[in-house]
């Protein structure tokens, strides 16, 4: 009576913690494809793009760190406005500097943090080209992470 269900399979099969992720994350953002499709669409493609930024960083940090980044369309709709554009510099802040722990933790050899931020997105308008300069790394950054996470979850 006692061997009845030894062999047996389980009904479920097993999770493992050392699975890859679930769904693949998007590594095709750039600079270009940026500018020009923000122009096309009079501005909508940043609140696209941007959102994606959001939403991939917390699929990719937010177990480690156990932080979340707030959606770029709350931010841009509602957070901004009230806040007078302070909640804005929060965001970018923090999200850069998440960013910059989390390439740091996975390993890959890329230099982002909240330091960019100040100094190409805020200073760098005074050379014109400095916030590009800052997207196209904040881009690069998270295309790395989103690959690293692809390959490894």
């Amino acid at each position: 009576m006692n061997n009845i269900y030894r062999n047996q399979q389980p009904m479920y099969p097993q999770q493992y913690a050392g699975s890859g992720p679930v769904g693949q994350l998007k590594t095709n953002k750039s600079l270009i494809k940026f500018i020009l499709l923000n122009l096309i669409t009079f501005g909508i493609y940043s609140l696209v793009v941007m959102s994606s930024v959001s939403e991939s960083i917390n699929i990719v940090a937010s177990r480690y760190d156990g932080k979340k980044t707030m959606h770029f369309c709350l931010l841009f709709f509602i957070i901004a406005p009230i806040t007078f554009g302070i909640g804005a510099i929060v965001w970018y802040h923090r999200i850069s500097a998440r960013m910059g722990s989390e390439l740091r933790r996975r390993g890959i050899q890329f230099s982002f943090s909240a330091a960019d931020y100040w100094l190409w997105n805020v200073l760098g308008v005074l050379i014109i080209v400095g916030p590009f300069v800052y997207l196209y790394k904040m881009f690069r950054a998270c295309n790395l992470l989103c690959a690293n996470y692809n390959a490894i979850g």
